[in-house]
């Protein structure tokens, strides 16, 4: 039960950070913050995320380039260009590493102006971090699994923000339905997207990227729009009109 819990908490705090601080508010600016509160959710957004922490400038300029050239050959990860998710994934990390490069590089204009912590971007991108998390994780497992099967769950913890991309670009270009044209494959995987907080919302978001409501439909649920309301009414982030 211990475990469960474990990855089930690990699953959904560590996407809620990659959707919430990496992708509506770093790679799009959905609302603005203060920066005490910027460095606060930048903290919490290494922390959960561990040992797959996403350097977030690297993260928003990659994002950026995938809505300039979705599903062209342009794109960094569109899935109509590889065999399977694997080499999507694969082509995807040293893409990212290049754009972590262009991030940390101060000689090299990465155009715009994107959330950055020097120090938590060395830490949390360093060796030592991901093997310390990773170890933590291990521990964790050792002490509390019941069953030799959910040591099979433990790589996930490793790769959880990687796997959480590869789902999102693989499934939500592939499989689901279209409510607008926008020259590209993006679908809507309703109802799969509340597994993933509202990124499978892909076709809704490639039309309207600065919404903060990735839902569009009456039957369509965006579960971190609820959040952003309540974090808007009480001061902590001010949601951009659209």
């Amino acid at each position: 039960m211990y475990i469960l819990i474990f990855f089930i908490g690990h699953w959904f705090l560590s996407l809620f950070f990659q959707t919430f601080f990496l992708h509506r508010y770093a790679s799009h600016k959905v609302f603005s913050m203060s920066k005490f509160w910027e460095k606060t959710f930048y903290l919490l957004t290494y922390i959960f995320q561990g040992a797959s922490f996403l350097n977030p400038a690297a993260y928003a300029t990659m994002h950026r380039d995938h809505h300039a050239f979705s599903d062209t050959d342009k794109d960094p990860h569109s899935p109509h260009f590889f065999k399977d998710v694997f080499q999507m994934m694969w082509a995807t990390v040293l893409t990212f590493r290049d754009h972590v490069k262009r991030a940390e590089d101060p000689t090299r204009n990465i155009g715009g102006s994107y959330p950055q912590w020097n120090i938590v971007d060395r830490i949390g991108s360093s060796i030592a971090s991901r093997l310390i998390f990773g170890a933590a994780y291990t521990c964790f497992y050792i002490a509390f699994a019941s069953s030799f099967w959910m040591f099979l769950l433990l790589p996930i913890h490793f790769l959880m923000g990687p796997i959480h991309g590869a789902i999102v670009n693989w499934c939500g270009h592939k499989y689901g339905y279209a409510n607008f044209n926008n020259n590209d494959h993006s679908k809507n995987t309703t109802p799969f997207d509340f597994l993933m907080l509202g990124e499978l919302f892909q076709n809704n978001h490639h039309r309207h990227p600065n919404s903060a409501n990735f839902a569009q439909r009456w039957f369509e649920f965006d579960p971190v729009y609820p959040v952003l309301k309540f974090l808007h009414w009480s001061g902590i982030i001010k949601l951009r009109k659209v």
